[in-house]
């Protein structure tokens, strides 16, 4: 295993310049909020007529984000980018239950863009939905934001620049007591790629189905079927069925799950796959200690279990060496380990992780021992803006190469 030189991963003077103005300027901004602003004030809300005054009593909010992100390959070029997202939001209020929601983003390059970072530049409507609410149903049609459960298998890979978002229709319902019923239809995944790339949009006829019931005293039960066609990526039509149960008493919780997959539609290999999870967290003093085992696993040759729709970035380590071309898995299936602990001192968070990551089916994949990571977060709040470090070391064994991440982000909100 080769010795990590994390000093390798320094800023350049002009891009810790910008970072740094980047910070002091959203910082500059939320410092300059009115203190009448800050202050809640209960008033009466004013009564909406017409779609006229739904639409001029939406609100609207402004978002920025400034990221350092640095890479240090082994037997590569390093690169880094800082980019800022800038996201411009605005919802209408409700007439007689239809609403409206426009979200616009744009991706600029501060620094010169290398290559090796996946936030491309350029500016795109990330939602805008029609939306109608009857009783306990909400029925939403456009480009929409969709977040299952933990976002293991349909998330928004929200830490990216470029956010991923769905076209279709969707619809969520709370009629029965303690249970949300959840149907859409996907005709378009928008993917963190942007819209100038090949790989920014898959075309799919895809439908997923999430039953969630809380009213169990040890935790929430979920059910879900995700029946996926994709028109673009034939390799990602897959069915999957699965459960998931999660909950915690006093200072523990727990999380197991199970889900079978087959390939579907014009997927042309021909397979049955299954996931695993099982994890659980302990609260010791100020302390959060957290582990857990993840199976995706494979059948032989044939194929192995995959999760394209998901928020990958959050699972199987922060430096992404197992996205699989955006299918989450490798040939032979990845099995991983991996534990954590967490505490948070003067509004500050602090987390460490470590994942050893194996693989599998060795007979397929001729590999045994994939690699490790290693990493640590830090964040916290300064004058109304959000800031953290976050830092990932993979160090390889039979698979790819050792690599360092660095992130370093300013966020704010008005």
């Amino acid at each position: 295993m080769k010795t990590k030189k994390f000093a390798r991963l320094t800023l350049t003077q002009p891009t810790h310049r910008i970072l740094a103005s980047a910070i002091g300027a959203a910082t500059l901004a939320a410092a300059c909020i009115p203190a009448q602003a800050q202050e809640t004030v209960t008033q009466q809300a004013p009564v909406v007529s017409s779609i006229t005054d739904a639409l001029a009593q939406g609100d609207v909010t402004l978002g920025l984000r400034a990221r350092t992100e640095m890479v240090d390959t082994a037997g590569g070029d390093d690169v880094d980018l800082t980019s800022l997202q800038t996201r411009l939001t605005f919802s209408s209020a409700s007439y007689q239950g239809f609403s409206t929601l426009l979200e616009m983003d744009d991706v600029t390059h501060l620094t010169e863009f290398e290559g090796g970072v996946s936030d491309p530049e350029g500016t795109e409507v990330n939602q805008a939905y029609l939306a109608y609410t009857t009783g306990a149903t909400t029925i939403k049609y456009g480009r929409q934001r969709i977040l299952l459960d933990n976002q293991r298998f349909v998330g928004g890979v929200g830490f990216r620049q470029n956010e991923q978002t769905y076209d279709g229709f969707s619809a969520s319902n709370t009629s029965f007591t303690d249970t949300t019923l959840f149907l859409a239809h996907i005709r378009n995944v928008n993917r963190i790629f942007g819209e100038d790339s090949p790989a920014g949009d898959h075309t799919n006829d895809s439908y997923l189905l999430n039953a969630k019931y809380t009213g169990l005293s040890a935790g929430a039960l979920s059910g879900y079927a995700y029946l996926l066609d994709n028109e673009d990526a034939a390799a990602f039509s897959t069915d999957t069925y699965g459960l998931r149960f999660a909950g915690s008493q006093a200072d523990m919780s727990y999380t197991l799950e199970y889900a079978t997959q087959s390939s579907a539609a014009n997927n042309p290999a021909d397979y049955d796959a299954d996931y695993l999870l099982a994890e659980a967290s302990y609260k010791i003093g100020q302390f959060t200690l957290a582990g857990g085992y993840e199976l995706l696993g494979a059948d032989g040759a044939n194929g192995q279990f995959i999760t394209p729709l998901a928020t990958l970035h959050k699972f199987q380590g922060w430096t992404d060496k197992f996205l699989g071309g955006g299918s989450g898995n490798i040939a032979g299936g990845i099995e991983d380990v991996y534990l954590s602990l967490a505490t948070s001192l003067g509004g500050v968070k602090f987390a460490v992780n470590y994942h050893q990551l194996n693989s599998d089916d060795s007979g397929v994949s001729g590999m045994d021992k994939l690699g490790s990571e290693a990493g640590f977060l830090l964040a916290g709040k300064l004058a109304g803006v959000n800031l953290s470090m976050k830092y990932s070391a993979y160090s390889a064994d039979e698979f790819s190469v050792d690599t360092d991440k660095l992130w370093l982000t300013a966020e704010a909100q008005f």
